[in-house]
């Protein structure tokens, strides 16, 4: 079974992110896509040939974290634009006041976290094991993933998301970002 590339040109247009960017960045997302389902292969392909044991399948297996995660982190990310308010009576607006005191705590926390020096990524994660949601930095694809946790929004950070438009303005990215949030997709992964 080979995963297939989601279509997320229903962004285009959107405010705050030009169609180039967008574009060259969805060719990003369906690269992860591609490497994937290659390295999947080839380690299927070397557990028959009885290589499982060797250097290259352990290297290869490092690398399916990264690949997998690079793909699935952009379905989530794309996945949670597209804007709708969120819902100041639902669940997960209850849920982040909460956690954070209010959700302007939240949002701060949040764009302060994405404001931070490095690259990588920002997200929401409900834990799974005692309810609570926190704001993460991740570094990279592969690293730093609290374990046992469900994503509830992702934000990327590297580069690519934001300097083609905004150059070093990272903070206006993130306003950008925050318009353009679909708070239904949100709440709709809280567990």
């Amino acid at each position: 079974m080979s995963y297939a590339a989601k279509d997320f040109s229903g962004l285009l247009g959107i405010d705050g992110f030009s169609d180039a960017l967008l574009k060259n960045h969805f060719t990003l997302y369906q690269g992860y896509v591609a490497n994937t389902n290659k390295v999947l292969d080839i380690l299927g392909q070397m557990a028959k040939e009885g290589r499982a044991g060797t250097p290259e399948f352990a290297e290869l297996k490092r690398r399916l974290g990264w690949e997998f995660n690079g793909m699935r982190l952009h379905e989530y990310y794309f996945g949670n634009m597209g804007a709708s308010g969120i819902s100041e009576s639902g669940r997960l607006a209850g849920k982040l006041a909460g956690a954070f005191g209010s959700f302007e705590a939240w949002e701060k926390d949040f764009k302060a976290t994405g404001s931070m020096r490095g690259i990588g990524w920002v997200v929401l994660y409900q834990d799974m094991a005692g309810g609570r949601l926190i704001n993460f930095w991740i570094n990279e694809h592969d690293t730093s993933h609290p374990a046992g946790c469900n994503p509830l929004l992702v934000m990327d950070v590297f580069e690519h998301a934001f300097m083609p438009d905004y150059g070093l303005k990272r903070a206006d990215y993130i306003e950008a970002f925050f318009r353009n949030i679909n708070w239904q997709t949100v709440e709709a992964r809280l567990k």
